[in-house]
């Protein structure tokens, strides 16, 4: 993946217990002890190299949904493809299709599209070969997601 690689990553979160957390404009959300899968994009300069380091560092200016979550809950894998195809919301349709997931934040990163939600809420730690063995060839392409472990 080169440094300015746009493309779609998720991130595996752990919340070791039930947390009530502002989130801006969402306001403040229960969030129930257990892991989580956020999916989002990196379109922009830097790419995903950018927008995944700014996920891991702690001294940030809260900006997005999962900003305000990620000062709480652990980040203990990322997932992520370098393409320029916009695949945001089908991973966030696959997150919510793998057994056991539930959307407990409605509208969590999705203000700018008609998803139910960007964060997933499971019981267990996702598996990532579940979720590419889901995950739908586009357009004859079958996106290379790769793993980074970062416990």
């Amino acid at each position: 993946m080169s440094e300015s690689s746009k493309g779609t990553y998720a991130l595996v979160l752990h919340l070791e217990r039930k947390e009530e957390i502002t989130v801006g404009k969402l306001g403040t959300v229960t969030f129930p002890a257990g892991y989580y899968l956020y999916v989002g994009s990196a379109p922009g300069p830097g790419g995903l190299e950018a927008r995944l380091a700014r996920h891991r560092r702690r001294d940030k200016k809260l900006h997005w949904h999962i900003d305000y979550l990620l000062e709480h809950a652990q980040l203990v894998e990322v997932w992520s493809a370098a393409t320029e195809d916009k695949l945001e919301c089908l991973w966030a349709q696959v997150a919510r299709e793998l057994p056991d997931s539930e959307v407990t934040v409605p509208g969590f990163g999705s203000s700018d599209c008609r998803c139910p939600s960007h964060l997933i809420y499971l019981t267990r730690k996702p598996s990532y070969e579940e979720f590419t063995t889901k995950f739908p060839m586009v357009n004859g392409w079958r996106a290379d997601v790769s793993k980074l472990s970062v416990e």
